[in-house]
């Protein structure tokens, strides 16, 4: 016979769900409320968590307060806060009142929409939000499910840029005769810009990293991929025997957040019938403005693009777009039928089933935490997001250009700002920098991130959490100011 626990456990009241979950959006509440006295960057050494943590799970159940307790003792110091104000490292996860409503109904329902059988208003409404999102880009109705395309709700451009990258081998290999052999023979152009998830995702669908083009830029193009050069790249490989298959343009690139010229790449992928993929995952976000909208101009020349809710649209981790012209070459590559998935509705064609646009079976509902925050926000309010982020940048660009002793590295585009130390004297500049961005972040008063562009070691300084205000960047500034003076002392 069981324990008085054993008999009465219950892994889902309502009653507890209620009283508990209350606990755990106070505790949350509390934490944004006092985000800004936490070290941005986590301070703990390797293998702190190891010692304050028993060696094994609990054989009764503990309660919620003590849970919580270690939460806050254990885990908080273990964390680097991406949602404090002083955040300014990576590209932003952002994180709003409506993300999270959305990402708590996601998870309090719990539905597995692999097929549209599986939970049909998981299917429909995600339809539908990608329709509502490519709206707002003003994408063409080629790429919605309202015109003569479709999209779908990946978990990050990681994902996509596999699913895409796959769709478009088995087309070039089902041109070729169907012959695997071919697929040594096929090649994928991008800038030396261009986020490394695409060689990564080049070489999982079997393409060999030696036909993976790194087309380099260069500052006097504001570090955009030269059209020029990726067709010289294609016609020697062309000459060579090879096969080109995949360009991506990027708007919005990581280390310098550069934009590609979409219309003249999408030109050459016309020409030469590449697969032409828009990687938009960080900029696209602020192309809901008329004024940053121009990026996309010819975007009508591509197969898929792609963006990153999650980064810059108050849509909490994880949420990617990804919108296709032609849905059927996915579909014809990721598809399966086994039996026990078999339904009326599906054998109807008349529905969509997303197991067959991505690489796993099981999905969450993700479309839930979009449409809220699209709903909550309105376009009004994002795009006044959008711009503050933006204005915010401006200002510590300002900053930047009028002391003597930095430069702006690249051009500033978006919410982001490229930036060193000049170097003084016998001064190694790159060491310089290296130490300074130490010193900033190891201050815990913020955190900002680097790059290597040319060989030259810079700062980036991404503006976009959502509690980021003006004093913030104003802070940041002084600190820099500070810390590059103590430097600049020790070396002369």
């Amino acid at each position: 016979m069981g324990s008085a626990s054993e008999e009465t456990f219950s892994p889902l009241e309502p009653m507890s769900f209620r009283n508990e979950s209350k606990e755990v959006i106070d505790f949350l509440a509390e934490y944004y409320q006092n985000i800004e006295k936490f070290p941005v960057q986590s301070q703990v050494q390797p293998g702190y968590l190891w010692a304050k943590l028993p060696n094994s799970a609990p054989y009764y159940p503990e309660s919620l307060q003590d849970i919580l307790k270690d939460v806050n003792d254990c885990i908080l110091p273990g964390l680097t806060h991406w949602q404090s104000p002083n955040f300014f490292g990576y590209f932003n996860i952002n994180a709003s009142t409506a993300g999270f409503l959305g990402e708590m109904l996601c998870s309090g329902f719990n539905v597995v929409g692999f097929s549209w059988f599986s939970s049909p208003a998981a299917t429909e409404l995600e339809s539908i939000v990608i329709d509502w999102m490519g709206n707002l880009l003003k994408l063409p109705s080629s790429f919605l499910f309202s015109g003569t395309g479709g999209g779908v709700l990946h978990g990050t451009t990681c994902e996509a840029a596999v699913c895409i990258l796959a769709a478009a081998r088995d087309k070039a290999l089902k041109q070729l005769g169907g012959n695997w052999e071919n697929i040594t023979k096929l090649v994928v152009y991008a800038s030396d810009q261009t986020h490394f998830t695409f060689q990564k995702a080049a070489k999982l669908v079997g393409i060999p990293p030696s036909n993976f083009r790194l087309v380099e830029t260069h500052s006097s193009t504001g570090f955009s991929m030269s059209p020029k050069q990726v067709s010289l790249a294609i016609e020697h490989d062309i000459k060579s025997g090879l096969v080109p298959l995949f360009l991506v343009g990027t708007i919005g690139t990581t280390p310098t957040g550069a934009v590609d010229p979409i219309e003249e790449l999408g030109q050459i992928a016309r020409k030469y019938e590449l697969w032409f993929h828009i990687d938009a995952a960080y900029a696209g976000s602020a192309c809901i403005c008329p004024e940053f909208r121009p990026y996309l101009d010819g975007v009508e020349l591509a197969n898929s693009i792609s963006m990153n809710p999650h980064k810059w649209f108050l849509t909490n981790m994880d949420c990617c777009c990804l919108w296709l012209k032609e849905p059927k070459f996915l579909i014809d590559s990721l598809s399966s039928d086994p039996e026990y998935l078999r339904n009326k509705a599906s054998e109807s064609k008349a529905v969509i089933d997303y197991k067959d646009w991505q690489i796993s079976l099981s999905r969450r509902f993700k479309a839930l935490k979009l449409w809220i925050v699209m709903r909550r926000h309105g376009l009004a309010n994002l795009m006044y997001h959008i711009r503050s982020d933006i204005s915010m940048a401006k200002r510590f660009e300002e900053f930047v250009a009028k002391d003597e002793r930095f430069e702006i590295v690249a051009p500033r585009k978006f919410a982001l700002v490229c930036f060193r130390l000049k170097p003084k004297g016998k001064v190694e500049g790159n060491e310089l920098n290296r130490k300074l961005l130490e010193v900033i972040n190891s201050s815990g008063r913020a955190l900002v991130s680097q790059a290597v562009v040319g060989g030259v070691y810079f700062i980036r300084c991404a503006i976009g959490t959502t509690l980021t205000e003006e004093r913030h960047v104003d802070a940041l500034w002084k600190l820099i100011q500070e810390k590059a003076q103590s430097l600049l002392m020790e070396k002369n």
